[in-house]
């Protein structure tokens, strides 16, 4: 899978269907060769040597003016060596210079996947997954700086992933300005950059756009990967579809600010980035020190975006989640949000843990409003302690009546934050972040808790282990309600390490109690989809997708979650009508329907529905569980899109093509419709499917060829679901 040719100084990576080259050339510049579909010998033949006007050269190269790290792709490219692109790495030095020109020094081949110490990372051992680590050793050669290029390689999956180590061996200080996780030039192409903007409530729409002669950013300042942008970006050939085509995938597998950029340069070249946000970043390393740089994952496919997503989707569930429900189904919960936000005591919630037992429900969930001075969300965040006299009882004492009553229990928390209004408060203002002298920015009424200083994380994770240890508490939600605008720590010396710092400690923090509960599910939450990343996946395996309930906004939102993350990852539940967030009205199968699409729960009252609403409630549940491996462990197919179509398509297929289940969501209702069919995808060939329920049998040829007839809507917004299973 990895080859190293010392000779031609040639190293490439094969994977089941792409390979990824370098050369190291006779100055000892790492270029980057290629990538893209699978194929043999050197690359290098298609570097175009000429003498460029405004293109400098590199010193070595003296009076050959063809040379010039301007026009050539490198592997990872610096500041100060004459290439006037968008650099991975700004290194400022001695007297504020800025320059590093980094060459080859030596490189390792080794067994299994390389880890990061205190980061989120892909894992996959060397055995089944027949995972190698490629090491690069890169050394400045001015100074004692070393650069360690980090790959790891998960050659069944199509995923090669990105790291750099880097480490100051001079006797000096040294500020990093900038150190992206990776960069890829393409020397041909005329490609489009699909991405996945946002905001509040309406997170990752996909854009899909030409790359031009600009260059192209996206990113967060917010201190989180954000509902604005999402740290996920495509490069696509312009004719690339969900089936044919070439494309590119990076994604970040960090949770903090983020940088990603495209830019085609004068060349008609190509560079695509990822990595940390270099705005209020300024790193220091004293002699000895490292900085470990979060992770990237690349893939390709040339079978369109569907492959893609799908080589995506399968590293991160089963090589970035971890623990007891990585693989296991999650549990039906009810949310205690939607049914009584903080308007509650003991009684109704043991009200709502018994009816959710009656429909079958799995868990009840205790959202915001149960810790004392919490009855809106202006105070009370940071001292966690439980409110007994809203409750009409202990905690305890609530979760074992909840147990009892049939249902597991969960609970909300919003750790990260603090309240003016709190004890803690009041004790430690220096643990918030705030700019001295000034008042702070508030959002929600609260504050960010400085997560970058050791005695903060420490007090955090006491303090949730005093709530954990009250009950047999099964499931924590993890929610995140304000981005970091005042971003200096009382702390700190040096304000540049702050927000990486910051990462560090929720990291250690999350796996200190995962290490402690290691049954217990945490679901990500940031105002819903805000921190919707990689990272956070390898601490909390389901994260809630959106604020937004509404089944049709869902869709979009679900979509654009598709083409990087696991269906399982996504958190989705079925709301009461009219909708909260934009008050439309859709049937409750619609609602269900859409929510089937990830882990599957409510967030509603049950004392309100009716009798046949309750029925219909047990059915859905019923219907998940039965299909809930399906769902979770399945091949995901989108069949149409909610951007461009009048309905929404989509498909799960077993691993070995049994079986299906399709699900379609009609957008638009006219007079007289023509006839609406929809394809189907990933289908044995050859093969006959018998729908289960009504008992039509279909080749697979003509469901994937001519698709599958959609009745007439008769009403807004009318949903289909269909179970396909092989007959033998």
């Amino acid at each position: 899978m990895i080859a190293y040719d010392r000779e031609k100084g040639l190293l490439t990576i094969h994977t089941k269907n792409s390979t990824y080259q370098m050369k190291t050339d006779k100055y000892g510049v790492l270029l980057h060769t290629y990538y893209g579909r699978r194929a043999d010998g050197d690359m290098s033949y298609l570097f175009m040597m000429e003498d460029r006007g405004f293109s400098g050269s590199i010193y070595d190269a003296r009076a050959d003016r063809t040379y010039s790290l301007d026009q050539l792709p490198q592997e990872y490219p610096s500041s100060g060596t004459g290439d006037f692109r968008s650099p991975a790495l700004i290194i400022e030095g001695k007297n504020g210079a800025a320059g590093c020109d980094l060459r080859f020094d030596s490189c390792k081949i080794r067994e299994g996947k390389y880890a990061l110490e205190g980061l989120p990372a892909v894992y996959a051992d060397a055995g089944e997954d027949r995972a190698q680590t490629l090491e690069i050793h890169m050394k400045d050669r001015y100074s004692k700086l070393e650069v360690v290029l980090l790959y790891g390689v998960l050659p069944e999956l199509d995923i090669i992933t990105r790291s750099a180590v880097i480490q100051n061996l001079n006797d000096e200080g040294i500020v990093v300005q900038r150190a992206l996780s990776a960069s890829l030039d393409f020397l041909t192409g005329e490609f489009d950059l699909i991405t996945f903007h946002g905001r509040h409530g309406m997170e990752r729409q996909l854009e899909r756009q030409r790359v031009n002669h600009s260059a192209h950013v996206i990113g967060s300042r917010r201190g989180m990967s954000s509902h604005q942008y999402n740290p996920l970006m495509i490069l696509a050939d312009k004719e690339c579809c969900e089936e044919h085509g070439s494309c590119y995938a990076m994604e970040f597998v960090y949770s903090g600010g983020f940088f990603g950029l495209s830019e085609r340069d004068q060349y008609d070249q190509t560079r695509m980035q990822m990595g940390m946000m270099d705005e209020k970043f300024s790193y220091p390393l004293a002699k000895g020190e490292s900085l470990i740089l979060p992770e990237v994952i690349l893939s390709y496919s040339g079978e369109g975006l569907t492959r893609l997503s799908q080589n995506l989707q399968d590293c991160l569930r089963l090589h970035v989640c971890r623990g007891r429900y990585r693989d296991s189904v999650r549990p039906v919960l009810l949310n205690s949000w939607e049914a009584c936000y903080m308007n509650f005591d003991g009684e109704k919630i043991l009200g709502l843990a018994r009816e959710a037992a009656s429909l079958g429900i799995d868990m009840l969930v205790l959202d915001d409003g149960w810790f004392e001075n919490r009855n809106d969300d202006n105070g009370g965040l940071g001292d966690w302690l439980v409110d007994e006299k809203k409750l009409g009882t202990t905690l305890g004492e609530l979760i074992r009546d909840i147990h009892e009553a049939g249902v597991r229990f969960g609970i909300w928390m919003e750790p990260e934050m603090v309240s003016e209004d709190s004890a803690l408060y009041r004790e430690h203002r220096d643990w918030a972040m705030r700019l001295p002298g000034r008042e702070p920015v508030l959002g929600r009424n609260q504050l960010v808790l400085d997560l970058s200083r050791k005695e903060v994380v420490d007090y955090l994770f006491d303090r949730i282990c005093g709530i954990l240890d009250q009950g047999e508490v099964d499931y924590l939600k993890w929610d995140y309600n304000r981005s970091i605008s005042d971003v200096y720590s009382h702390g700190a010396e040096l304000q540049g390490k702050v927000l990486y710092d910051y990462m560090l400690g929720l990291y250690s923090l999350l796996e200190r109690l995962l290490e402690r509960y290691p049954d217990l599910l945490i679901e990500g939450c940031s105002g819903g989809g805000g921190r919707f990343d990689a990272g956070m996946l390898y601490y909390t395996p389901q994260i809630w997708c959106s604020d937004n309930t509404d089944a049709i906004d869902r869709l979009k939102i679900q979509y654009g979650t598709s083409f990087g993350y696991p269906m399982s990852s996504i958190g989705a539940h079925v709301s009461a009508v009219p909708n909260e967030q934009n008050g439309r009205i859709t049937a409750l199968w619609t609602r269900g329907v859409v929510a089937m699409t990830g882990g599957f729960g409510y967030e509603l009252d049950p004392g309100l529905l009716s009798d046949g609403e309750k029925k219909e409630i047990r059915e859905q549940v019923a219907l998940w569980k039965k299909h809930a491996a399906l769902i979770m462990e399945g091949k995901y197919y989108r069949l149409s899109s909610p951007f461009d179509d009048a309905l929404c398509a989509w498909s799960f297929v077993s691993r070995d093509q049994e079986e299906v289940i399709l699900n379609v969501v009609c957008l638009e209702t006219h007079c007289n419709m023509p006839g609406i069919y929809v394809r189907l995808r990933g289908l044995k060939s050859g093969a006959m499917y018998s729908d289960t329920a009504g008992g039509g049998v279909y080749s697979s040829g003509a469901l994937m060829e001519a698709g599958y007839p959609v009745p007439r809507p008769e009403g807004e917004y009318i949903a289909l679901q269909r179970h396909f299973k092989i007959v033998h």
